[in-house]
């Protein structure tokens, strides 16, 4: 696999039992590219270790007054040079791959699971821990699998280097077979405590990641309620701990970097001092001497990697262990048996949790006083994981969708929350979505009153193409009204067969909220559509209303129907009391008006909470 073949058409199914089991799957689907950089790796350390031999040879050319010698020397050097350079050169090439290869089919994996259980990700997990995994530890688990096979390059070259020396000169091969595994095993009782320090680090990093994250989310209800200082005291206190526990596993890998520069210039103390009085005795040549004290200075070289490798480990088995808990969530089935795993061209679209019943073809609006639970509704109609598990599954035509294949579930029943989320891009880009191509972008656009939107959009592009002007992250050179109306129409223009929309209009005032409400009806005429909403100028639009309290329907019917019978019910679209009184007169008994003026005051008033159209004339009624 080469980097420019990205992303994978398959990123395959990880191991997910374990952060380690995890790391191992990664290597096993990329053994090609492992087996590549473990030769390269063979041949650019392997020249760098002929580079003593060579060296001895000179010298001991030179105290014989070889020229032959000499000559063979310079060869062997120039030969072992142009394997350093063509095996570190490819050995970087295969070892970025495997690292990029490694990371990108992680992020593949997240993208996969993110996609898969959408909203529901970031209830049963931290968003900042999915910003944590999708970005730095992706980086983690890509050094390591890399690493591997560099390591194992290394440590075979050692193990050549330390035979062939125990052959060239046994004397002195002795003693460095010796002191190579003390070299390269001299810090193992530091690695426990050096793995766990750097786990705390990244648990640490991980919570102060996650509170930015969420912090930056929430960042306008901060400012509103004056809360900025509390959570940026809370950031830098947890900043601050990662602070420490960075510098507390710092001083611990400098510790081990240290022993990994101290054993060895010890070896090569010991190698010197036993070589001299060999040479002394006529026992060995000066070249031989020099030779082996070359190939142990060198082999610090090949040594580090024993380092790197621990902390690659170190660092990547936290990284690996939260995303292959990230990777092992579901998509949570509710145990409803669907006929088939057929979706039927057409069906009602019903929820045996709380009795919800979606007619075919209608625009039905729903009711509920709890925000949240209103959301989680929204989700399970479509489709997604029931919460608390074991609810039964919401059917569509007598078909559980969540045993639908995914693709399938999204494809029949598109949800809208209430936070919609636009992508960087361009307005044409936006628009660009799977869809049945029975809604044009211009007619989705009209029914969701963008023309203000289309003018801002036009002013800012270059050509005066709204479709070509660009659009930011999140939407957020747009205001909260545009924003939300710009996702209305793109959910209509994909023209699902059923539609479910939670609190669409929240952002848009009254008049606009109008002009949306008749545009959607008329633009989803005969489809399926579900809105989430407590606003009386969509519900009266609706052509039925579905008060839903405490997980179950309360009542069924039309809006002014349900405003005047169901206490409740008023309580919710009102703002009102129960056993408030819902008239004008009450209303303006309230508000202490008298007069003509207050009473053509109240009754606008009612009228725009409860969407009946009101017109008075103050004169007239004066």
């Amino acid at each position: 696999m080469q980097i420019r073949d990205l992303p994978f058409p398959d990123p395959g199914t990880p191991d997910v039992r374990s952060g380690l089991r995890f790391l191992v799957w990664l290597g096993r689907r990329q053994l090609g590219g492992q087996f590549a950089s473990l030769l390269w790796g063979l041949l650019h350390f392997s020249s760098v270790m002929a580079l003593p031999y060579g060296v001895g040879i000179a010298v001991q050319s030179v105290v014989e007054r070889s020229g032959t010698g000499l000559a063979f020397a310079g060869g062997l050097i120039a030969l072992a040079g142009v394997g350093i350079a063509a095996g570190d050169t490819m050995l970087h090439r295969t070892a970025v791959t495997n690292w990029i290869t490694a990371a990108a089919r992680t992020q593949q994996l997240l993208a996969r699971r993110t996609a898969e259980l959408g909203a529901t990700l970031t209830r049963r997990v931290a968003a900042g821990e999915v910003v944590a995994v999708s970005t730095g530890d992706v980086e983690k688990i890509g050094w390591f699998v890399e690493a591997v096979s560099r390591f194992l390059a290394a440590a075979l070259t050692i193990v050549l280097v330390c035979v062939a020396l125990l052959f060239y000169q046994p004397a002195l091969g002795v003693l460095v077979a010796l002191g190579v595994p003390v070299m390269a095993l001299g810090v193992l009782p530091l690695l426990p405590r050096a793995t766990r320090l750097a786990d705390v680090q990244r648990e640490k990093a991980g919570r102060a990641t996650e509170l930015a994250s969420d912090t930056v989310a929430g960042l306008r209800v901060l400012r509103g309620i004056g809360g900025e200082d509390l959570f940026l005291d809370r950031y830098r206190r947890a900043s601050q701990e990662v602070r420490r526990a960075a510098v507390r596993s710092a001083r611990m890998w400098s510790l081990i970097t240290a022993l990994q520069v101290l054993l060895p210039g010890l070896l090569l103390i010991a190698v010197v001092w036993y070589g001299i009085g060999l040479v002394g005795d006529g026992r060995i040549d000066v070249g031989e001497l020099v030779t082996v004290y070359s190939a142990v200075m060198l082999l610090t070289y090949p040594l580090r990697h024993f380092e790197e490798i621990a902390m690659a480990y170190s660092f990547s088995r936290p990284s690996a262990r939260r995303a292959a808990r990230v990777l092992a969530l579901e998509r949570a089935t509710g145990g409803v048996t669907g006929a088939g795993g057929e979706v039927p061209a057409a069906g009602d679209l019903y929820d045996p949790a709380t009795g919800l019943l979606a007619p075919d073809g209608l625009l039905t609006a729903v009711v509920c006083g709890d925000p949240d639970a209103a959301g989680r509704l929204a989700e399970r109609l479509g489709g997604h994981p029931p919460e608390p598990e074991g609810l039964p599954s919401v059917l569509f035509g007598g078909v559980a969708l969540d045993e639908l294949p995914l693709e399938t579930a999204r494809t029949t029943v598109l949800v809208q929350d209430k936070d919609p989320v636009l992508l960087s891009g361009t307005l044409a880009e936006l628009l660009d979505v799977p869809a049945s191509r029975a809604v044009s972008a211009e007619a989705a656009l009209a029914a969701a009153e963008c023309g203000d939107v289309l003018d801002a959009l036009a002013q800012a592009s270059l050509d005066g193409d709204p479709a070509t002007a660009p659009i930011t992250e999140r939407g957020r050179s747009l205001s909260g009204g545009q924003r939300q109306r710009l996702a209305l129409a793109r959910s209509l223009v994909a023209d699902p067969d059923v539609l479910v929309l939670d609190e669409p209009t929240s952002a848009v005032d009254s008049h606009t909220e109008a002009r949306i409400a008749n545009g959607v009806r008329t633009l989803r005429e005969g489809r399926t559509t579900v809105v989430f909403t407590s606003s009386p100028l969509l519900l009266d639009r609706a052509d039925r209303v579905v008060l839903v309290h405490e997980g179950a329907v309360e009542a069924v019917g039309a809006h002014r129907d349900l405003l005047r019978d169901e206490p409740r019910y008023r309580a919710v679209v009102t703002r009102e009391p129960e056993d408030g009184d819902p008239s004008p007169e009450g209303h303006v008994a309230r508000k202490g008006e008298s007069g003509a003026s207050g009473a053509a005051e109240a009754a606008r008033s009612v009228g725009l909470r409860t969407g009946i159209d009101i017109d008075i004339d103050i004169e007239e009624t004066a």
